[in-house]
């Protein structure tokens, strides 16, 4: 679409010409009222009364229109960190933007737990706002894929007809993978997401035309199909509002998505830490002081007739007025509890660690014993013929993308078949393709499960799953806790990971204690058909975010089949199984090194040592009391994984034996792992570098002579 220019204000065919007076002199309010708040937070910060500042100066007038076109506790909002104006527009009080400020308890943003300007309003569906730059992209899409999900199954519980998804970023931010991943799939499936570009000209220092090829990011964009994409003078209010207007409205009739790309200025350094003068001309600065919208707009209310000096000197007035109020009760305010830290980590309200999710010694067998991939099925389909929010979707994941071939053709289903059949049950509309790109699978699954979907999403390999580890580690397992429990995104991110089939550096990753590391997040790793199927039943049915780790050489085994349970069959997380019992040495493991575990086991016994081989089942929470009781039981300890010895998972285990049960230990902790470096492809590279059963054998032979 042609570039778009500042319209005529005595038009009275434009939008704009229908605000009135009275309108006019509210978003000057507002604009105002935005920018004594940065200048407030400015002065206590150089008061030492608050620890961050950084401003939305100069970006108030396009996002005062946003704010005006837009419906609050309607549409919905991914907004970033210069977004006061708007946000002031859709509710949140000044006094609010404060007690962000001040870290204090009662922020309806986080409860005191991130910086100031990091929005986020329940009430008015601003979804928590995050440090990381661009995160927002995929998300908002997921959101905004949500209302499309909901049409397509029939559901209007929790969603509007004609609602919008409104994505804000500056242009620095553009130059992030995530943005381009979320057009590409806003563009494919004509999803009702507006993107607002707010182009100051500078990502903190540097300018656009180092970050954006050509200078113009709305240029760039241009070739994605069904895009609505306009440029305006994001300091002027009129042009600003009728540009909007025409998004919002193209979004709304689900013609597509919207980019609007405003150009605004930066009046202020990019935050208390940057000083612009070290890299801004002062020739610079004062051209963008001449488009200020704040000292400009009220020049021309004045002009135009809408407003009196004395009326624009009364609102300055009232502001001022305002914004000292709003930090004396700040001020005032009490911080959060230190025992307040741990709350919202995980769900107040669901605990999949309780006897709730304990259906294990009640299972309902039918049919002969089948495999890890069978029975993992199996449990997708109990799952979604219960609950049709559940969504799967992935790479490969779907029978066919082409759906007049289902009936035609056996169907993919996944690599290695796990999701094959769901969707010849559940349709296309819950069980789809994504595009190759990890973090567009992850990120658009937290949006979703904000609007109460439940995404059972799958990464094919953990080997791949570190493009989308941004998504997991920074935004899915904060969520909950860093918007003091006020949203949260329950998705289950299934992926195979591990060695033993010949699959080189690339097929045989390990990396759990990466992810178990995370506050937030669950991480579960079965070794048996029967324990996944119960495991991804408490997965899918918990309200915390999963990592569910299947290993590609557990599959098809024969030795771990198992019946199939029934629909009701659960494991509690966090409840270890001993699957050998012993009295000389504890091992304590899981995955595909429990069966090597107790083949050697079974083979020392002749040799007089008894060993207990514990399965943890999950990684995240671990089961203590259960470790611990054998390991005081038998006085000595191996901690067995399959990844890399060093900075591993086992390292976690071991210093918590050593801290709690150091009394009853008659040897020093020894681990079982693989070697520091990668796995081989050849056979004789990878059998020494991965953990064997003689590797067992032997340690459990050394342990004893202690």
């Amino acid at each position: 679409m042609a570039t778009r220019t500042i319209p005529d204000r005595k038009s009275t065919g434009s939008p704009s010409a229908r605000l009135s007076p009275d309108e006019l002199v509210d978003a000057y309010r507002t604009m105002l009222l935005s920018r004594r708040l940065d200048d407030k937070e400015v002065q206590l910060k150089n008061q030492n009364k608050i620890f961050f500042q950084i401003s939305g100066a100069g970006h108030e007038a396009i996002l005062t229109a946003a704010g005006m076109v837009l419906k609050s506790a309607y549409d919905w909002f991914y907004l970033y960190y210069r977004d006061r104006a708007l946000c002031l527009e859709l509710g949140v009080t000044p006094a609010e933007m404060l007690y962000e400020a001040v870290g204090a308890a009662i922020d309806p943003a986080s409860g005191g737990r991130q910086m100031p300007s990091h929005w986020g309003h329940k009430k008015y569906n601003i979804m928590s706002v995050s440090s990381p730059t661009g995160t927002q992209f995929l998300q908002g899409v997921g959101s905004a894929e949500a209302s499309l999900r909901a049409k397509l199954l029939n559901i209007s519980d929790g969603f509007q007809k004609d609602e919008v998804v409104l994505v804000t970023t500056g242009e620095g931010t553009t130059s992030e993978g995530e943005f381009w991943e979320s057009l590409n799939t806003a563009s494919n499936l004509k999803l009702p997401v507006v993107y607002l570009v707010e182009d100051n000209g500078y990502a903190i220092s540097v300018p656009v035309e180092v970050n954006t090829a050509g200078g113009s990011i709305s240029k760039l964009v241009r070739s994605f199909p069904d895009f609505f994409i306009e440029e305006v003078d994001g300091c002027d209010l009129l042009a600003s509002y009728d540009t909007m207007q025409r998004a919002v409205d193209y979004a709304r009739q689900r013609k597509g998505p919207a980019l609007v790309h405003a150009k605004v200025i930066r009046p202020y350094s990019h935050s208390l830490s940057d000083d612009e003068k070290l890299y801004r001309p002062t020739a610079e600065r004062d051209a963008d002081a001449a488009r200020d919208p704040v000292t400009q707009f009220p020049k021309w209310l004045v002009s135009e007739g809408h407003a009196t000096e004395d009326d624009i000197k009364k609102i300055q007035a009232d502001v001022d007025a305002v914004v000292l109020a709003a930090t004396d009760d700040a001020l005032a305010q009490p911080q959060p509890g230190p025992e307040t830290a741990n709350f919202a980590v995980y769900s107040p309200d669901v605990d999949p660690t309780s006897e709730q999710f304990d259906t294990e010694d009640d299972p309902q067998f039918s049919g002969e014993p089948t495999t890890m991939v069978d029975l993992l099925n199996s449990c997708m389909k109990d799952e979604m013929r219960r609950d049709k929010k559940i969504l799967v979707f992935g790479q490969d994941v779907a029978d066919v993308s082409r759906e007049e071939h289902l009936g035609k053709v056996k169907g993919k289903g996944g690599v290695f078949k796990v999701t094959w059949g769901l969707q010849k049950e559940f349709g296309g509309s819950r069980v789809y393709n994504s595009p190759l790109a990890e973090a567009n699978i992850v990120g658009r699954a937290i949006g979703l499960a904000v609007r109460d979907f439940k995404p059972v999403v799958e990464v094919q390999f953990f080997d791949y799953i570190w493009p989308a580890y941004m998504q997991i580690r920074n935004e899915l397992a904060t969520l909950r806790w860093r918007s003091n429990n006020n949203f949260s995104a329950p998705v289950v991110v299934r992926t195979t990971y591990g060695g033993y089939i010949r699959g080189a550096v690339y097929h045989s990753q390990t990396g759990a204690s990466i992810f178990a590391h995370c506050p937030g997040l669950r991480v579960v790793c079965p070794s048996t058909a029967l324990d996944a199927n119960g495991l991804l039943r408490t997965a899918i049915r918990c309200d915390d975010p999963v990592l569910f780790l299947e290993h590609k050489h557990l599959y098809r085994q024969t030795y771990n089949k198992s019946a199939y349970p029934g629909p009701n069959f659960m494991i509690p997380f966090g409840k270890a199984k001993v699957v050998r019992e012993g009295t000389d040495v504890t091992v304590v493991t899981y995955g595909a090194t429990v069966r090597r575990a107790v083949v050697a086991a079974n083979a020392v016994d002749e040799a007089g040592i008894s060993v207990e081989v514990i399965d943890l089942r999950t990684l995240s929470p671990w089961d203590r009391e259960t470790v611990f009781a054998s390991v005081k039981k038998n006085s000595r300890v191996i901690v067995a994984y399959e990844d890399s010895l060093s900075w591993g998972y086992g390292a976690e285990i071991s210093a918590s034996i050593a801290d709690e049960c150091f009394a009853w230990l008659d040897a020093p902790v020894k681990r079982v792992a693989s070697s520091d470096t990668f796995v081989g492809y050849a056979p004789s590279l990878e059998d020494a570098i991965l953990p064997q059963v003689d590797d067992f054998k032997k340690a459990y032979e050394e342990i004893m002579k202690f």
